[in-house]
C-alpha cells in the first residue's frame, strides 16, 4: 500500500443467515499510518554533549527483492485443491470494500487497492468460507494451512509469483490489528483473508482468519 495510507478493510458480515456476504469497513485517516510519530522540540538552550568518540556507520541493508507490477489472474494452492479465478475488487461509494459474489463456486478477489502480488506490501485477497446453499466456499480451508506451505499466484505478465505461508491468525472483527495487516512492510507478502468463529445461536460469524505470507526468492 502507499506510504501514509492504511485501510480497514476487516470482513464483517460472513453469516449463514446473510448468504456469507463480507461487508468492509471504511477506510481511517491517512493520519492513522503507523509510519507518523510525534516528535517534541529541544529547548533552544539545549547544548548536545559530545560523544567520547564517532560509532562506526552501520552498513546499509538491502531491501528484499521484489517483483514488479502486474494485476494477478489465478491463485493456486496445491496442498488445499484450491484453484482460482481472480476477480478486481474497488471500493464501494461508501468507502467500504466490495466482496466477491457467493455463490457455489464462486472465485476469489484481489483488492486492487493494494500492491499487487510480489510488488513490495501486503497483496490482499478475500474470500468467502461459506456459499449459497449451504456449499463450502474458495477459502473454507484456509485453516489447514501450515507455515511453509506454498501458494501460487499467475500474474498477468506471464510469471508467477510464489508466497510461502508464515502462519495464519484468528481474529474478532471487533478487535481487528488493522495495522499489523494491511501496514507497510519492507518485502512483498500476501494476505489471504475470510471469516471464522461462527456463531450458531446468531447464524454469523464473529470473527476473521488471515494467511500471513512471504515472497519466496
Amino acid at each position: 500500500m502507499a506510504a501514509g495510507v492504511l485501510l480497514l478493510l476487516t470482513l464483517a458480515g460472513c453469516g449463514a443467515g446473510n448468504n456469507g456476504t463480507p461487508d468492509a469497513g471504511s477506510p481511517p485517516s491517512a493520519s492513522a499510518s503507523p509510519s507518523a510519530a510525534a516528535t517534541t522540540a529541544a529547548p533552544s538552550s539545549a547544548v548536545a554533549p559530545t560523544p567520547p568518540s564517532s560509532p562506526a556507520a552501520a552498513p546499509a541493508v538491502a531491501a528484499p527483492a521484489v517483483l514488479t507490477r502486474s494485476e494477478p489472474v489465478t491463485l493456486e494452492i496445491p496442498a488445499i485443491g484450491l484453484q482460482t479465478d481472480l476477480l478486481k475488487l474497488g471500493l464501494r461509494e461508501n468507502g467500504s470494500l466490495d466482496v466477491p459474489p457467493t455463490g457455489s463456486g464462486a472465485p476469489a478477489g484481489w483488492y486492487n487497492g493494494s500492491p499487487t502480488p510480489g510488488e513490495r506490501g501486503p497483496s490482499v485477497m478475500l474470500g468467502h468460507v461459506n456459499a449459497l446453499g449451504g456449499a463450502t466456499g474458495v477459502f473454507a480451508d484456509l485453516r489447514k494451512l501450515t507455515p511453509g506451505t506454498d501458494i501460487n499466484v499467475a500474474r498477468a505478465d506471464g510469471t508467477t509469483a510464489v508466497f510461502t505461508v508464515d502462519y495464519g491468525a484468528q481474529y474478532s472483527k471487533n478487535n481487528f490489528p488493522t495495522l499489523e495487516v494491511y501496514g507497510n512492510t519492507p518485502g512483498a507478502e500476501l494476505r489471504l483473508i475470510t471469516c471464522d468463529g461462527y456463531d450458531p445461536a446468531t447464524r454469523l460469524f464473529d470473527d476473521n482468519y488471515v494467511i500471513y505470507a512471504k515472497l519466496k526468492v
